[in-house]
């Protein structure tokens, strides 16, 4: 059984919804929505680099 689960799986679970924010936040016609979506996916990423160290909240291990 692999080791993928716990931090990783959680780092990756936290990029995948960042990007979901950035990708609706430049397709937001509202300047408010799109600034909310935006501050929403720098607060995930800063909490997967807390949680699990910095890097992983933006890039897969090899």
């Amino acid at each position: 059984m692999s080791n993928e689960s716990g931090p990783s799986q959680r780092a990756r679970e936290m990029r995948d919804k960042a990007q979901e924010l950035e990708l609706a936040a430049a397709h937001a016609q509202d300047p408010v929505e799109r600034q909310r979506l935006r501050d929403r996916a720098i607060h995930i990423r800063e909490k997967s680099e807390q949680e699990n160290g910095r890097g992983s909240g933006t890039m897969d291990p090899m």
